[in-house]
């Protein structure tokens, strides 16, 4: 959410840069409902100072006079009420600012590519797909899920079940042991109000599964990110400025309907309704954005540097971030079937975009400032999968076990 005073003073760079996101910012609109609603409040505070004098007076006449005029303040202030949720309706959907140095486009044609990390395996076969290897011995079962809950879920067994726990034990450890994240162990159901501090509510509702409940007086939702819940750990409190950063890591279930991805992987794993994910969350003072988002994007990256993975980095254009972020750096996995290379991660900074939203502060020298947050995957567990089974096949459809996971499969060598 953006300061409504900053918007008043910049409407056309604001205006540009919402551009440069895909946004139609309609400034016209904008001063409409914002001249309609400060009327109104300046309204109602002339008529309560004009009661408060008559209140102070002693002359009966006067009483006739301060009832007619609560009944304009009551009046007024429901207007108000009405002008204020047209106005919070139109700027809750308006999406971050891209930063300076994120460059311009309309989509991810338009994204820069940063490095590239690993070596990619020569194979002396054809490489198969994960659901090929998957289907070998029914380990990947995807015919079972559909039964049970149609597509785009699935059912892992025996050592596929094995290697998805191994992966998510293994990236904690590192995550916290390594990088000293603090582990949390959220709830997967939330209100309305969380899900509208990270700001998947209210543009993105259609994307979310709602849980109905008898007798609830608020929304609840399933999670579609960790980073829903670890960034509101925060939520409406002020934090002393000595605890910062706050850096939280989580395994959780995610649930997306995927509502806008009709036709795209639809086959395999890579796109499902229920999947795991370590998420990683930053809480920081804003002049620490840009080094923490850097640190993020190492820390999710040494991932796939221990597990030996080829991988790119690329940092995302206008167009391509999502509608929190005002800068992403998308770590991308090495898929040998496919000959491309996948998403598998993205690290991002929203500046005090999330936290005007959930009222997170912290106390500077002088006053309270925003926060700033960040998050990050650390990754995507079933692409995780993914990415090291293809890589890491032999011929005979077997996968050999990277060294540094082995602890966590009982010490197999193989799958």
């Amino acid at each position: 959410m953006h300061n409504i005073k900053e918007l008043r003073k910049n409407l056309k760079t604001f205006k540009k840069k919402l551009k440069d996101r895909n946004f139609d910012f309609k400034i016209e609109e904008f001063e409409l409902l914002d001249n309609e609603n400060r009327r109104l409040i300046s309204e109602k505070e002339k008529f309560e100072q004009e009661k408060k004098i008559l209140s102070k007076s002693k002359d009966k006449s006067n009483f006739e006079k301060s009832r007619s005029i609560s009944i304009k303040i009551d009046k007024i202030a429901k207007d108000q009420i009405k002008s204020q949720r047209k106005l919070d309706k139109f700027l809750h959907v308006l999406p971050n600012l891209p930063l300076d140095d994120v460059p311009i486009g309309k989509d991810e044609k338009s994204n820069k590519l940063i490095e590239q990390f690993g070596s990619k395996k020569k194979f002396s076969f054809k490489p198969k797909s994960h659901t090929e290897i998957g289907s070998i011995n029914n380990g990947i079962d995807f015919d079972t899920s559909i039964k049970l809950s149609g597509s785009r879920f699935v059912i892992l067994k025996d050592k596929f079940a094995l290697l998805e726990r191994a992966l998510i034990n293994f990236m904690l450890d590192v995550h916290t042991l390594e990088f000293k994240y603090t582990e949390i162990s959220p709830p997967l159901i939330v209100n309305e109000d969380v899900m509208f501090g990270t700001g998947q509510l209210p543009k993105f509702e259609e994307d979310q599964f709602e849980i109905k409940f008898e007798n609830s007086e608020q929304r609840k939702f399933l999670i579609p990110t960790a980073e829903v819940v670890l960034t509101n750990l925060v939520r409406k409190s002020t934090i002393q400025k000595d605890q910062l950063p706050l850096r939280y890591v989580a395994s959780t279930p995610c649930f997306r309907k995927e509502a806008g991805s009709y036709g795209k992987d639809t086959k395999g794993m890579i796109r499902q309704h229920q999947f795991y994910k370590v998420e990683l969350v930053s809480i920081v003072e804003a002049k620490n954005s840009n080094f923490e988002l850097e640190r993020m994007l190492n820390c999710a990256k040494k991932i796939l540097d221990k597990l030996e993975i080829p991988h790119q980095v690329i940092l995302l254009s206008s167009g391509d971030m999502g509608f929190s972020a005002e800068k992403t750096f998308d770590i991308e996995a090495w898929i040998p079937s496919e000959n491309k290379f996948r998403e598998i991660s993205s690290c991002s900074s929203c500046g005090s975009f999330q936290a005007r939203r959930m009222g997170a502060k912290y106390k500077s020298e002088n006053s309270n400032e925003f926060v700033n947050t960040l998050n990050g995957s650390g990754l995507a567990v079933g692409r995780l999968m993914i990415a090291l089974l293809e890589n890491n096949q032999n011929e005979d459809g077997s996968v050999t076990i990277p060294n540094v996971l082995k602890k966590y499969m009982n010490n197999l060598d193989k799958i």
